[in-house]
């Protein structure tokens, strides 16, 4: 599938479609309202291979398959501002997924917990 295919596909299906069975998901993704900040964060993670960006009336869609990595640097430059993982939280409506802010630059998004918990310290 080429960028400009995968970057318009909706993710979305008709109940009659869904098949429900005994499978374990490592998909995660983020669910965005619609803005200026949004936008530029879908185009970069658009650009990256596995990831499927939706667009809806009012939101923005971001689906990938394991873990989806948001790097700040990446988004301030394609935003033309500078974009924290604070902001980057307020912009996400809705998460699916283990989010975890790995340093100052990066959000990763892990769809398997085994692997999120290598990232997450309990004393």
């Amino acid at each position: 599938m080429d960028q400009g295919q995968q970057h318009h596909d909706n993710i979305f299906k008709s109940m009659k479609d869904v098949k429900f069975d005994e499978t374990i998901s490592h998909q995660c993704g983020v669910t965005m309202n619609d803005s200026v900040e949004s936008r530029a964060i879908a185009e970069v993670m658009a650009q990256k291979p596995g990831i499927t960006v939706t667009y809806m009336p009012a939101m923005i869609r971001i689906d990938g398959e394991g873990k989806v990595t948001f790097k700040m640097a990446e988004i301030t430059e394609a935003l033309g501002r500078e974009m924290t993982p604070y902001l980057f939280e307020i912009c996400t409506s809705t998460h699916y997924g283990r989010m975890v802010m790995v340093d100052d630059e990066t959000v990763v998004l892990f769809g398997d917990m085994e692997e999120a918990m290598e990232y997450i310290k309990y004393d």
